[in-house]
């Protein structure tokens, strides 16, 4: 898929938390194709600290508004940085990048799981908005630590059946998502999958244990983008490769993870 770099124009930053802002960016021109698992790789201007761009997951592209949306969460001086953007600031932005989610080739007999933890519901937004719109009712399981940081809930409620676990029990069963009572209560066909690490492989577990086909987003540390500096490498069953490039998605299937 052609990459682009673009200057985007800020159409709106909200802070829906302490540590995290949506930033909605749109552009004079119709923006390009985007599919749900890809990201950018967004320039912060006016950092001492900050030389390297900054990989943020594509969240949703909003086509009536020609906007593309990404959550960020605030971690360091460069996502800081960019949460002070303002309406009309102009943010260089290299997209879309990596590969996406491998969408079912029947959505009717098929029932996807999308699984977020943190800031990795970031791209499940955008994949139950394609599913949805293609005929498939998604399911989401969300996990974060808290209520408070259970982030976009209306938006993930308008697509799907939406369960959620806190560990803290503020909202939803408490626990982790990988204890969560639909796991046991409902069958599933495809589980798709993005948040931190841990999260990640107890969800791999899972689906390999009861012979689900899942899919995972990486978030090894990317500098560039494009496979150049191989800050991001994997060891997969196919040899080392470039999570930016050759992922940010891959099916556990490929992974050498002991799971």
């Amino acid at each position: 898929m052609k990459k682009y770099i673009l200057d985007l124009v800020v159409s709106q930053n909200t802070r829906l938390h302490a540590n995290y802002v949506l930033i909605k960016m749109t552009h004079a021109n119709p923006l390009p194709e985007m599919v749900p698992g890809q990201f950018a790789e967004i320039r912060i201007d006016g950092s001492n600290t900050t030389f390297l761009r900054r990989p943020i997951s594509i969240n949703f592209v909003d086509k009536e508004a020609n906007e593309v949306w990404f959550l960020v969460q605030l971690v360091g001086d460069g996502t800081r940085k960019l949460a002070t953007v303002k309406e009309g600031d102009v943010v260089n932005v290299v997209l879309p990048l990596g590969n996406g989610y491998t969408l079912p080739q029947d959505l009717t007999s098929v029932k996807p799981l999308l699984v977020g933890g943190g800031v990795g519901t970031a791209p499940m937004l955008m994949l139950g908005s394609t599913l949805a719109k293609m005929g498939c009712k998604p399911t989401f399981l969300l996990g974060a630590r808290s209520s408070k940081d259970l982030l976009q809930l209306d938006e993930f409620q308008k697509l799907g059946d939406v369960y959620m676990t806190t560990e803290d029990g503020s909202m939803g069963e408490k626990g982790y998502v990988t204890q969560h009572s639909v796991l046991n209560d409902q069958k599933f066909d495809v589980i798709y999958t993005c948040g931190p690490k841990p999260m990640m492989m107890a969800v791999a577990k899972y689906a390999k244990a009861n012979d689900i086909e899942c899919e995972v987003s990486l978030e090894n540390t990317m500098a560039c983008g494009v496979g150049a500096c191989l800050c991001c490498v994997e060891n997969t069953e196919e040899g080392h490769v470039c999570v930016c490039k050759d992922g940010p998605v891959f099916n556990i299937k490929k992974l050498l993870w002991q799971i």
